[in-house]
């Protein structure tokens, strides 16, 4: 089984700290159509006949495009690859995209699964991330989608933002809870090298959260949603039990997928292609039978230290027995002896031969994984 990823770059303006390929010019959305149509016929090969497991339409916002859009774009992805096995398939949607008629289209859409980005429940914070939504929007959008048949729902939040308290963080992880989401995402608030953000940082404009409050919001995020009934099965993603997310579950499995658009990603299990960020760059170089795309082949050790960052960011973490088959004796024996020190000091787990993080390592994730990487 294998996942296919599409990127809508199209923003009506950009948020403050987003540093994904995204454009804000819309007028290019007839040719990108074209071109993301003729790319999927261009590389239809590329999964080898794998069947689709999932679809996800990411970017972006692709909750911009009209529903008839979707419709050409599915009739293609039922031409090219099938949907017969697909278990599922996921809009990312900004909430104020999601007015009644919008939702009504969905319907008749195959998505079954919405990804919305609420980013936080406190007003203050969306006017300063420049999102173009309100907290009421976002509630009345799950809401909308709730009563539509479209209960599968995961909502994204962002915590570690300038000024924000312990009390504003416990009252967005409420709000959250009480909108009964499937699935949470939640990241701190990160500096990207070119973002708006960035550069109010870089001014002395804004002063990012303390690592002592970051630890905080982040204990807090796991009690509160891990006590709610959500499986921490990710770093920064909680599911109830069956709702995790199976798109992004197979990149941390390390499932092959195919990535269309400009600066999207794909990996066959032996080598990563990824698109050329640009709109004219992607658009012209499909239209002439010539995309422009840069490729990696992975060696080994590559592909080992890979393993190593996506299997132990999971629930499911590092099974030793996939470490011997894949990567043979040597990486196996290197990994039981990196780990040893830190499974002495509790911060991992090793329950029959399955490497996991446990509470205490999580917090130093970043760390931990470095050391067991092949030098």
């Amino acid at each position: 089984m294998a996942g296919l990823y599409i990127h809508i770059p199209f923003c009506s303006k950009r948020c403050l700290y987003c540093d994904f390929f995204s454009s804000t010019d819309l007028h290019f959305q007839k040719p990108f159509i074209d071109a993301l149509i003729r790319e999927m016929e261009l590389r239809q090969n590329y999964l080898k006949q794998e069947p689709l497991e999932t679809v996800y339409f990411g970017g972006g916002t692709p909750s911009l495009l009209p529903p008839e859009t979707f419709n050409r774009l599915f009739d293609t992805i039922e031409r090219l690859f099938g949907l017969g096995q697909c278990k599922e398939i996921t809009l990312e949607a900004n909430p104020d995209d999601l007015t009644p008629d919008y939702v009504a289209a969905l319907r008749d859409l195959p998505f079954n699964r919405i990804s919305m980005g609420i980013q936080s429940f406190q007003d203050k914070d969306l006017v300063f991330l420049n999102r173009r939504h309100t907290c009421r929007q976002a509630i009345q959008a799950v809401e909308r989608c709730q009563a539509n048949g479209l209960e599968e729902i995961s909502i994204d939040l962002i915590y570690g933002l300038p000024g924000q308290t312990q009390t504003e963080w416990e009252n967005n992880l409420e709000e959250a809870l009480k909108l009964a989401v499937p699935h949470i995402s939640a990241y701190h608030l990160t500096y990207e090298e070119g973002t708006a953000l960035y550069k109010l940082l870089a001014a002395g404009k804004i002063t990012p959260a303390g690592e002592e409050q970051s630890v905080s919001f982040f204990a807090t995020l796991i009690d509160r949603l891990t006590a709610s009934g959500y499986q921490h099965y990710e770093i920064s993603n909680f599911a109830l039990s069956g709702h995790h997310a199976r798109h992004n579950s197979s990149y941390w499995k390390g499932t092959s997928y195919l990535g269309i658009g400009p600066s999207a990603h794909s990996y066959d299990g032996k080598s990563r292609q990824w698109n050329v960020a640009s709109l004219p760059l992607y658009i012209e170089g499909i239209r002439t039978g010539h995309p422009n795309f840069e490729r990696e082949e992975l060696d080994e050790h590559t592909r080992y230290n890979e393993f190593v960052i996506t299997r132990l960011r999971t629930m499911w973490g590092i099974r030793m027995d996939d470490v011997l088959q894949q990567f043979g004796v040597e990486k196996r024996d290197y990994l039981k002896q990196q780990a040893a020190a830190y499974i002495r000091q509790g911060l991992l787990n090793d329950s029959a031969g399955m490497l996991t993080l446990s509470r205490k390592g999580i917090f130093i994730s970043d760390g931990i994984m470095s050391d067991l990487l092949w030098a």
